[in-house]
Formats: C-alpha cells, sequence, structure tokens
C-alpha cells in the first residue's frame, strides 16, 4: 500500500470507527431515553450487544473483524429501515433514519477500508496460480 493509501485508509478506518460508536450510542439512547417502546426503557437496547463484539477488531484493524462487521452491520441497516418507515413515533422514525444514515456510513467506510487489502489477495493469488501452472 502506497503512503497515499495509508493516508486515505485511515480517513476510512476512521469514519468506520465514528459510526461504529456513534450507532452504539444511539441505540443505547433509542432504547433507554429517547424513544423506548415502553416508558422507563425497553429490553431492545440489548441489540446493542452484536454491535459491541466487532468493536475491539475494528480499533485493531483487524481486517477479518472488519470483512464480518461489514455484513453484521446490515442488520442494523434493514432495522433502521423498517422503524424509520413504520414507527408511529415521529422521533422513533428520525431515529431509524439515524440508524439507517449511521449503518450506511459504516458499511461504506468498511468496504472502502478492506478494497487495497483484497486487491492485495487477489494478486497474490494470481502470482499462486500462475507459479503452480508453471
Amino acid at each position: 500500500m502506497s503512503s497515499s493509501q495509508a493516508h486515505i485508509a485511515r480517513y476510512f478506518h476512521a469514519g468506520a470507527i465514528v459510526s461504529l460508536i456513534s450507532l452504539i450510542l444511539l441505540c443505547v439512547a433509542w432504547e433507554l431515553v429517547l424513544a423506548p417502546l415502553r416508558p422507563g426503557g425497553s429490553w431492545m437496547v440489548l441489540k446493542v450487544i452484536p454491535l459491541l463484539l466487532p468493536l475491539r477488531g475494528v480499533l485493531k484493524r483487524d481486517v477479518y473483524t472488519m470483512q464480518w462487521s461489514s455484513m453484521l452491520i446490515l442488520v442494523y441497516l434493514a432495522e433502521g429501515l423498517v422503524r424509520a418507515t413504520s414507527d408511529a413515533s415521529h422521533t422513533s422514525m428520525l431515529l431509524g433514519w439515524a440508524e439507517v444514515a449511521l449503518s450506511c456510513v459504516y458499511f461504506l467506510c468498511a468496504l472502502l477500508y478492506l478494497h487495497p487489502f483484497k486487491k492485495a489477495a487477489r494478486e497474490i493469488a494470481r502470482q499462486a496460480i500462475q507459479k503452480a501452472s508453471q
């Protein structure tokens, strides 16, 4: 990876970190304070637990964690879309759209961060196939 690619990758990594932590905080605040399903908070706050699992790996720039967490985040994208379009509360609808936005930002940042690594892995595989066929 060239120095300019590494510099750009840092921005995508930072975007992934900020959006993941923001999504965690949003979900906790949503289900406990801002618009819980039941007054006083909801057990729906437990939906944050799967988001905590990749946090350490994302902070450490673990490629494998970034890969599987980019698939996990799609669950939160779907939940945000459902709640943004079906909840009766206006606040809950806005929070759903915020969840959609943060999920999209994380997904895009993770994919753009991983792109150079995937490209390098394809090149190594291509070279190995060429070497084996000779």
